[in-house]
């Protein structure tokens, strides 16, 4: 039986890909062990990782955040090679070399990292619970800030479904990204949300300055060649808000 390492197994798109690996043997790593078959693990430090990597056939790394994800992933990868991991699934960002923030760049470092072991690295675009968020928060004042940005948003059980897959299967490099079916712009989403919820607000056009505004404005953030899965942010709105 495959034994899979899942890190970040508990956090939104882990959660999904557990009950999709199917009769594999699962391990789930998190900051805090909450029971069987779970590692607490500190991915900055490298301390919990041996125990947890030890016997693995397959780490699937989920785990991230907004800062540090090159660190955490070099210490990854250092205890998968150790211990003769045979495949390393990584979830990544759609434009991670060509957005210049500095978590597009931590992703692309980690790419390059997990790309010294035989891996298969996925890049998806924003998840449908980001945008709702982001756009949840925006609606809170009195005028909605309404950035020059297009997203492609994804289904976060369409993105657990491709992972589960990959990590079924084996090491394949950086495949097809995976983005949502319909491309919005901020204004859009904004307006579906204040609709869905009865509220109104006036809305105040911000332009994005610098490098990475010009990206955005560019449409660099996007991937219109990518496979898409089927479930529209409309989709998801209903199902959260009605």
């Amino acid at each position: 039986m495959t034994t899979i390492l899942v890190t970040g197994g508990t956090g939104t798109l882990g959660r999904l890909v557990v009950p999709a690996l199917g009769d594999a043997k699962v391990r789930v790593l998190s900051r805090r062990a909450k029971g069987e078959g779970q590692f607490a693990c500190d991915l900055m430090t490298g301390e919990g990782l041996a125990p947890a990597v030890d016997g693995a056939d397959v780490v699937v790394h989920l785990a991230g955040g907004p800062k540090g994800d090159d660190v955490a992933t070099a210490n990854l990868v250092h205890a998968a090679e150790r211990a003769g991991v045979g495949h390393l699934v990584f979830i990544s960002v759609i434009a991670a070399d060509a957005v210049p923030l500095g978590y597009f760049r931590r992703k692309h470092e980690a790419e390059k990292i997990v790309a010294g072991l035989p891996s298969t690295i996925l890049r998806a675009a924003q998840f449908h619970g980001l945008c709702l968020n982001a756009v949840r928060s925006a609606a809170k004042m009195p005028m909605v800030p309404v950035p020059a940005i297009r997203f492609q948003p994804v289904d976060a059980r369409e993105v657990a479904e491709r992972i589960a897959r990959l990590a079924l299967g084996q090491p394949t490099g950086r495949v097809r990204d995976l983005a949502g079916p319909t491309v919005y712009s901020m204004r859009e989403l904004v307006e579906q949300y204040l609709r869905a919820t009865g509220k109104r607000r006036p809305k105040l056009p911000v332009r994005i300055p610098g490098a990475a505004g010009k990206i955005y404005r560019a449409g660099g953030n996007l991937n219109l060649d990518a496979d898409t899965g089927v479930r529209t942010f409309e989709d998801y709105l209903a199902e959260q808000v009605g």
